[in-house]
Formats: structure tokens, sequence, C-alpha cells
């Protein structure tokens, strides 16, 4: 009888794996948006005569600076949870590269934590971060477009780790600040910011 359960079980865990094999994963909603709509408004709003040409969305850098934690260095472990709860990517710790006095500060000392997101993790967090975390922002009336580096790229500056909903609330310690980098491939910033537009950032007028 112990063996027959044991063979079922068995027979259970292969058919499982069958499915999960064979099941598609439905691809990240701004991606198919890219591929099925942005990308030939964008072609046909500067006349590119590549495809190639096209701009695209290349990866995603969060960072979260956190100069407390020279004098409290948990608060870098709780950064590291919160990020990891919003990215779903375990981050990595950044460390002072060389000692300022004035500050207390020693060479290798944690004082930050940062995470790049590519391909799926990539579009899935921006997809989570338009449509559901800077509609919760008081007040939100649109993101700064001032955020471009003259090559395409934009960074966003969030005071506020707690707009967006992973994070449990009761268990912050304290809040946090974060910047948020999109690398594009776009040669300008106007293309950078119709790209971005195209995928659902919400710029200010």
């Amino acid at each position: 009888m112990a063996k027959k359960t044991k063979e079922d079980g068995k027979k259970k865990e292969k058919a499982q794996a069958e499915v999960t094999s064979t099941t598609p994963v439905e691809a990240p909603r701004k991606r198919k948006l890219y591929h099925e709509t942005a990308s030939a408004a964008l072609k046909t709003q500067f006349n590119y005569s590549n495809p190639m040409q096209i701009p695209r969305l290349q990866k995603i850098t969060v960072n979260m600076g956190l100069g407390a934690a020279v004098g409290n260095p948990k608060i870098i472990d709780s950064a590291v949870d919160e990020i990891r709860a919003v990215t779903g990517q375990k981050p990595v710790v950044t460390r002072a590269k060389k000692a300022i006095a004035t500050f207390k500060l020693r060479e290798g000392v944690p004082i930050g934590v940062m995470v790049t997101l590519r391909r799926e993790r990539m579009w899935e967090f921006f997809d989570r971060l338009v449509s559901i975390a800077l509609p919760r922002v008081r007040d939100f009336k649109g993101v700064s477009p001032r955020g471009f580096d003259g090559q395409g790229n934009y960074t966003l500056g969030l005071k506020e780790q707690i707009i967006f909903p992973e994070i449990d609330y009761d268990k912050i310690d304290v809040i946090k600040g974060l910047n948020i980098s999109f690398v594009t491939t776009a040669k300008t910033d106007d293309e950078g910011r119709a790209l971005l537009t195209q995928l659902g950032m919400p710029f200010r007028a």
C-alpha cells in the first residue's frame, strides 16, 4: 500500500511538472505594449528608417542611499528587505568608497542598497510603478520631466518607499527615499521622454 502511494505521488509530481513546463507564461503587459503599439508610434513620430533606431528600455536601477546607516547599521537590513519586496530581486549593498571625517564616514561602510532590473522583472516593475505605486503619492499630479540626463535616460526621485503596496507599513523603521533610473537606447531626451510616455510614464505637462 505504501509503495502504491509513493508511486502515485511521483506520478502526480510528474504531471504537475509537465503542466508547468508546457503552460505558456504570459508576457509582461508593458513589454507587449511596447512591441504592439509603442514601437510603431515612435517610428512614426521620429520617422525612423531602420527598426533598430527605435528606442527601447534597457534596464531600471533602483537605488536607496542611506546616510543614516553610518549611525544605525540595522537600517541597511530593512532596506534590503524592502527593495527585495518591491522589485522581486535581492539588492546589493553599496559601500563608501572613501572616508569623510566630517560625516564620521569610514571607507567600506555600508551606505545604501541598489538593484538593477532587466527583462521580465524590469517590465513588471515598470508596470507596478506607473499603474499602482505613483497614483498612491499624495496629491499626485505627474512626475517631473526634468530628470533626463541629456542622453535619453531618466531618473525619478521618490520621497517615501511606502507608496509601494508590497511594503508593510507596520514594519517600517524609518521613511526612506529612493531613486529610480530608466536607462534607454534613446539618443536624445525627446526620444527618451517619448518612449517612457508611450509606456505610460505620467509626466507633468
